[in-house]
Parts: structure tokens; sequence; C-alpha cells
């Protein structure tokens, strides 16, 4: 560990210096790259400066108690070397979970995923139900959001819509959100009052760099069309839409929102980059199935995670068991209350 955090701290200086640069100062682009990067590097860098002074601290208590003094003056220090000694294990431990795998993620940009399921027209209503809730709690963070693709239905709700989230903490709070939403109520359409329950999925990507995941362009296939709105009619006299397909792993993303094909072009690669990204870390959780049983749910996309129940006002999350009677509250964006739940369920499993 203390080799990895030495890394981190020497890349940390770095960037300092790099930043005071003017080449750097100059290009935008390179300058808040580095900063942003510098920025999740600082909490680390802060803990391993505080662990190394505990650690000094200690090792030169120690080699005071060695000596000879006073028994009143012996007391003291050695109250204080322990704790200094549970100090060190209380940074210790905190440094071990800043440097898991799940960590590294917790600074970055995600993209969000829904698409109605089961259900029918009713499923793409809670989909659009789903998509509020979560750019309202977005909002509510100061957060910022970019719809990336989009496909609606006539009645306004979505077979699928993509957007992505920018702003601290956004993955940190939104990673327990990937899996199957199921929701019982009353659809507008139904004459006879009926209970229905549809599904709609959602999927939490990590939005890498693009250094990060490089796609060789001879492993994909750009085709461009007409874009369609809902019921299928064209809402456009050129071919902007796009539709790019990995041929390694069979992935397929589509793009129409925007008029400009080569803004398509750009937000399809985006989810592209993300999506790979995804299949790559559920290979890895898989490897390790230890790691993978301690988390808040699998992150599998068909898992059941939460109902929302349109009866009696309540949501339940099923993977602790948590059930909140405030339907109207949380789909108006206000997830904290489950969010945090979420966080300390998770972390009490991790140091269990």
């Amino acid at each position: 560990m203390n080799n990895e955090l030495a890394n981190i701290e020497k890349r940390y200086e770095e960037l300092e210096h790099l930043l005071t640069q003017p080449e750097v100062v100059s290009d935008q682009s390179q300058y808040t790259k580095l900063a942003k990067e510098l920025s999740a590097l600082g909490g680390k860098v802060s803990l391993y400066r505080q662990f190394k002074k505990v650690s000094k601290e200690i090792k030169d208590l120690e080699a005071v108690l060695k000596e000879d003094q006073e028994r009143e003056f012996l007391e003291l220090a050695g109250k204080e070397l322990d704790n200094l000694n549970k100090r060190k294990v209380d940074l210790e431990a905190q440094l071990e979970s800043m440097l898991s795998a799940d960590d590294r993620d917790l600074g970055k940009d995600v993209i969000v995923e829904i698409r109605a399921g089961t259900g029918g027209q009713e499923a793409s209503i809670f989909a659009s139900d789903l998509y509020r809730m979560y750019t309202k709690y977005a909002v509510s963070k100061g957060w910022s959001t970019e719809l990336i693709s989009s496909h609606a239905t006539e009645l306004g709700g979505f077979k699928e819509v993509a957007f992505g989230v920018k702003g601290k903490e956004a993955y940190r709070m939104l990673k327990f959100e990937s899996g199957v939403h199921r929701v019982q109520r009353v659809p507008a359409t139904e004459a006879s009052g009926r209970i229905h329950t549809s599904t709609a999925t959602v999927v939490i990507l990590v939005e890498p760099e693009e250094v990060e995941l490089v796609i060789d362009p001879k492993d994909i296939k750009i085709d461009v069309y007409r874009s369609s709105g809902p019921g299928g009619q064209s809402v456009n006299t050129t071919d902007s839409a796009v539709r790019i397909t990995h041929l390694p792993s069979g992935t397929i993303v589509s793009c129409q929102d925007e008029r400009s094909q080569l803004k398509n072009r750009h937000k399809a690669m985006r989810v592209l980059r993300a999506r790979l990204l995804e299949q790559r870390i559920q290979e890895e959780f898989k490897k390790v199935s230890r790691e993978r049983k301690s988390q808040i749910g699998s992150g599998d996309r068909s898992e059941k995670i939460r109902t929302y129940n349109f009866p009696d006002r309540r949501i339940t999350d099923h993977r602790i068991g948590l059930t909140v009677h405030r339907l109207e509250d949380v789909l108006g964006g206000n997830l904290d209350e489950i969010t945090q739940a979420l966080l300390r369920a998770s972390k009490e499993k991790s140091n269990g």
C-alpha cells in the first residue's frame, strides 16, 4: 500500500508543478484535465501525509520511551502512544478503503441509461418518471445533466433514454441505482382500476477518459440514417442519426437527438466507451467472487432492486430491506434517505 501511495503523492506533486507551466495554463483543455486529476488525488494525498506524520511521531515517541525518564512522563508518553497508534490504524483503514477498485471511479462523471422493461406503454411512462427523478436529484446536488440519446413514445414516455451527469460525488451517490426498478400502480389508460406491475432497467456507467479506453477504428462500423420521432415519423431531412456497432463485442449504440451528425457520433462514442468499460468491470467482478459478494447488489441489470408502490405510497429497496413512505417526495428527486442508507450498508459490509 505504501508504494502505491508514494506513487500517488509523487504524481500529485508533478501535477502541482505542471499546472504552473505557461504552456499548460494556455491550453484550457489540458489544464482542466490535469486540474481534475489533481483534485481527484487530493483526498488520498492529504490522508497519506497525515499517516506519514503520525507514523513518524510514533517512531519518535517509541525512541523516547526507551530512554530513562521520570515515571510521570513515561505514563503520559504511553497514553499519547496509544492514541497515536489508534489514529494510525484509523488512517490506514481509510487509506485502504480509498485505494479500493471502486473508489478509483468516485470522482468520475457517469452516464445513466434507462430502458422500459415489461409493461408496454406503462413501462415507458415509468422510465420517464425515473428520468425525471434522477435529473431533479442532480439539480438538488448542483450537478449538470446532458441528454445524450432518447427514444420517446407517443404517450410521453421513453423506450430508452441516456443522459450524462457531471458533478462532485455523482458516481458515489448514483452507483447503487443499477438494476431493475418495479412500479405497482393503476395506469392512466386502465379503465377498470386494476393495479399493473411494470419495470424499467437502470444502468449507471462510469464515463472513461478517451485515454483510458482506446477503441480501434477498425473495430467499429458506423451507419447514418434519418432521425425519427414517436410513432416512427421522420423529424429530420438529413442523415444526422448515427448507429455505431463495436464488432468484437457486438455492442450497438444509436444517437439521433442532435441535428448534427458529428455531435451524434461524438455522443454515441461516449456511450460506447462507457459500455465497454462496464463490460470490463463486470468481467473483473466475476473473477473475484468474494469482492462481488461484498457489494450491495451486484450491479447486474437483471437484479430487481427496488419497488415503487403507488397504492401504499411506499418505496422498498430489496437489497437492504429499507421501506420509506414518501413516494412522491422520492420521485420528485429527494433520494438522499435511500442513498445514504445504501452507502452505510455498503460500508458495514466492507468492514464486516
